[in-house]
């Protein structure tokens, strides 16, 4: 599914068109919504009792109830709360990188309009905070069209050129922490590449806030093909590098670098107590990223997850997702 038009970044038209797939998909994935744990007006049965005269409002009465006990008896429900959503969203060069069905920023954008129809469900508030550019740039919490709105202005756009110097995790994080007020759900969604300045910020902000990190990669950052010499190029700093992938002590050098790396940023998530889950440029990330929230709400006391393939044993997890390793 890919969405880029000539400018870098989507056109109006493909936004539109991905909105609408991501929003129907979605729906047929994951169901159900935010409860609070107090009692009040909702949707969701908590118990029935005996009216109090004076203090229920009439227009709870159970009828059926009343019926077969003889008394009068209210309905309680579960209280629905409103849900505030961060999507910390990466849109630095490195996201423009894509070898199989589409690029990590095409995944990101989805990912990002999956949840912020999610979000915004249930009068919920989505706040949007965009970096890797030369500044993070945050839009604060709207509620419903206003606040998928906010994501689409985000998604539109013009991103950073290659070489330029870019925004670290860090700083928006701390950017994240001060703009936030409340607790709320924030999901991140990056390729985790870069300096890896973020772990106290990634501290702070998970001792406040519900947090998930979303990680999207593509196959060839953890293995190099043998097509005899080629210059690679780094987006982030614009250095280039003459590189003969016919050796194969190379490239065995290569992946052991890359899966040692991308396990020290597992580590990292994991030390921070953060939910993380990787979603690969091949595959459907659309099921699997619907599969993990899913699995969220499944965790049993004492941190660990109901299902397969995650064990949040602590209060964080790795999910790896999403076609090829």
């Amino acid at each position: 599914m890919t969405v880029t038009g000539t400018s870098g970044h989507p056109p109006e038209a493909l936004l539109r068109a991905l909105r609408i797939t991501v929003r129907r998909r979605i729906e047929g994935l994951l169901a159900g919504e935010h409860r609070a744990a107090a009692l009040g007006i909702g949707a969701e049965l908590a118990l029935v009792r005996p009216y109090v005269p004076g203090d229920d409002d009439v227009r709870q009465i159970d009828w059926m109830v009343t019926a077969r006990t003889g008394e009068p008896h209210v309905r309680v429900q579960v209280a629905e709360r409103v849900l505030v959503t961060w999507v910390a969203l990466d849109v630095s060069p490195s996201m423009r990188f894509g070898t199989a069905d589409r690029r990590k920023a095409d995944v990101a954008e989805g990912v990002a309009l999956a949840l912020g129809h999610l979000g915004t469900r249930y009068a919920g508030r989505l706040g949007v905070l965009t970096f890797g550019g030369r500044a993070p740039r945050a839009l604060p919490p709207r509620q419903g069209r206003n606040g998928r709105l906010s994501l689409a202005r985000a998604l539109r756009e013009d991103q950073p050129p290659d070489g330029v110097g870019v925004a670290s995790l860090g700083e928006a994080l701390g950017l994240l922490s001060r703009v936030a007020r409340g607790r709320a759900f924030v999901a991140i969604v990056s390729d985790f590449r870069g300096p890896m300045d973020w772990r106290l910020p990634l501290l702070r902000l998970a001792g406040r806030h519900d947090v998930v990190a979303l990680e999207v990669r593509d196959r060839r950052e953890l293995e190099l093909p043998d097509v005899g010499e080629i210059w690679v190029t780094d987006p982030e700093s614009g250095a280039q590098l003459r590189v003969d992938t016919r050796d194969r002590r190379l490239r065995q050098r290569f992946k052991a670098a890359a899966a040692a790396e991308r396990a020290e940023v597992a580590a990292l998530l994991r030390g921070c107590g953060v939910d993380h889950l990787v979603l690969h440029t091949a595959g459907d990330w659309l099921r699997e990223l619907a599969g993990f929230l899913k699995l969220r709400t499944e965790r049993r006391p004492g941190g660990h997850v109901a299902g397969r393939g995650m064990v949040a044993a602590g209060g964080a997890g790795t999910h790896r997702a999403g076609g090829r390793p």
